[in-house]
């Protein structure tokens, strides 16, 4: 039980305790999924407004790090917000210092560096989020899933949270190559329609784009509420 409290130490057969249950408040987030196609990025996720008396705009999924950046979140948004803050100030610095716009590749790291620091030390823990960080630079669109342990990954096609296996049974059967913006999107409704078991709430959905814009970045930009529904009406009469 030792290795089982507030401080992340090594268990004798190698394993991080206080890491392994940050997973799992990742686990039971809502579900946020991530598509990368040849002229941007998408970012979805359902919000899972469970009661009526909620005003859905209230809840906060998907971030604005940058122009060029942006993010999506399942676990918890605290940690999440404060994840966000300090990539905001890191991309801000990049600025600075360079009078360029951070990299993405660079952006995720140093914030997975931020996150892994705190699987380190006493008196700290884990940050129980995972994001999804999408983002255009010179070197094209990327899209980069980050672990409460501090690890990366990039993708073509991602997803996380509580509806993640049935996302990514989805997005590995149909993902292809050279797929637009708007095929990037009708994609990841389609890997959410299958994680909310077909129950697609328009008003509890968000999405953000990452377009580029032709001059080597991207420009973020969160859908108004009436283009999601719009979207999401579309692709529901398209499964009828």
């Amino acid at each position: 039980m030792a290795y089982d409290r507030a401080i992340t130490v090594f268990s004798p057969d190698g394993r991080l305790f206080q890491v392994e249950y940050a997973r799992e408040a990742v686990k039971r987030g809502t579900t946020a999924v991530g598509v990368r196609g040849d002229d941007g990025v998408v970012l979805l996720v359902d919000k899972r407004v469970q009661s009526r008396l909620v005003v859905p705009a209230s809840i906060e999924k998907i971030f604005a790090i940058d122009r060029h950046l942006g993010c999506a979140t399942s676990g918890l948004v605290a940690d999440a917000r404060a994840l966000v803050d300090r990539a905001r100030v890191e991309g801000q610095f990049n600025r600075v210092t360079y009078d360029e716009p951070i990299p993405v590749e660079t952006l995720v790291k140093k914030v997975c560096d931020f996150k892994q620091s705190y699987t380190q030390f006493g008196g700290g823990r884990p940050f129980g989020t995972a994001l999804l960080i999408a983002g255009v630079d010179h070197s094209g669109p990327h899209l980069f899933e980050t672990d409460p342990s501090g690890a990366l990954i990039e993708y073509q096609a991602s997803a996380v949270g509580s509806g993640r296996p049935k996302a990514m049974e989805v997005l590995e059967a149909h993902y292809e190559d050279g797929l637009t913006v708007d095929g990037a999107i009708s994609l990841g409704l389609q890997a959410l329609h299958a994680a909310t078991e077909g129950k697609l709430n328009a008003d509890a959905l968000e999405i953000a784009v990452v377009r580029t814009d032709g001059e080597g970045l991207g420009q973020f930009e969160k859908l108004p509420t009436d283009e999601v529904r719009a979207t999401v009406r579309g692709f529901l009469d398209s499964l009828e």
